[in-house]
């Protein structure tokens, strides 16, 4: 049920989407008694759409989520394994043409290249099925053929292939793998991502060090600069929005250990 009540309110929670309703309604109501209403509606929607789409609210909203976890200091020494989260793949887009097929999010899967040479004794799993409510080809199923052209053994990859959710690669992982007391786990996914990520892992008890890739933002205090186009502005806007979203709707369900986890665990 959480499965798909989640996907319901990403759907209803992305400001894009809100906007567009509410302008799509304005419309609607130029054809009633309340046309006035409706004008109003439908202006100030496509105002705030373009404002929004404009301004690098985006990004704004990216460097907190960013920040929150450092890139990973190699000083440790190597580690046990390796965790990579999907949402990188495009399973349909790769069954339908016979490729492996990335999305935005492609450093989760490319970045496995260097970790890979660099601690060759180190477990390599990847954990992702298919996050659509219709389900679908996994993204698990196309990962061991690009793996292998970057260089990676066969034998060094686990496919965890049924997880739909952040908590379930946790849950689902920590299952895989068993991880021993004292073993180090590095998790790979995008920065935006890594507190939700972190949350769920600690949650299901798997202490992992974050290794975050995918920067969209410069980490920097000051104003960004405005986005190329008010599509790209939105869907900036969107990908933040989910994340925020995502982090109060776990904190709520009992899904992750803090509302914002923090480098330290409290």
């Amino acid at each position: 049920m959480f499965f798909y009540t989640s996907k319901l309110l990403v759907y209803f929670t992305r400001p894009s989407n809100i906007l567009f309703a509410l302008a799509l309604i304005g419309i609607v109501l130029l054809f009633t008694r309340y046309v006035k209403f409706g004008r109003r509606l439908l202006a100030g929607s496509v105002i705030v759409m373009t404002i929004a789409g404009l301004l690098p609210l985006g990004s704004l909203m990216m460097v907190p989520l960013e920040n929150r976890f450092p890139a990973w200091d190699p000083a440790r020494g190597a580690p046990h394994g390796i965790i990579v989260l999907g949402g990188a793949i495009e399973p349909e887009i790769s069954a339908a043409r016979h490729v492996v097929a990335l999305g935005g999010s492609a450093e989760r899967m490319t970045e496995i290249a260097a970790l890979a040479r660099r601690y060759p004794d180190a477990r390599i799993v990847f954990s992702g099925g298919n996050a659509s409510i219709f389900g679908g080809p996994r993204e698990a199923d196309f990962v061991t053929p690009l793996w292998e052209n970057f260089g990676v053994a066969r034998g060094r990859i686990l496919l965890e292939r049924d997880s739909r959710t952040t908590a379930e690669n946790a849950w689902m992982t920590k299952a895989l793998v068993q991880p021993r007391p004292g073993e180090r786990w590095l998790l790979v996914t995008s920065s935006y991502h890594m507190p939700r990520a972190v949350g769920a892992f600690r949650r299901a008890g798997f202490e992992v060090e974050p290794y975050p890739v995918d920067w969209i933002s410069t980490g920097e205090p000051h104003l960004p600069g405005m986005p190329r186009s008010i599509a790209g502005g939105l869907n900036a806007i969107d990908t933040a929005s989910h994340e925020w979203v995502g982090l109060l709707a776990y904190w709520l369900a009992g899904r992750t250990s803090e509302l914002f986890p923090d480098p330290v665990r409290n």
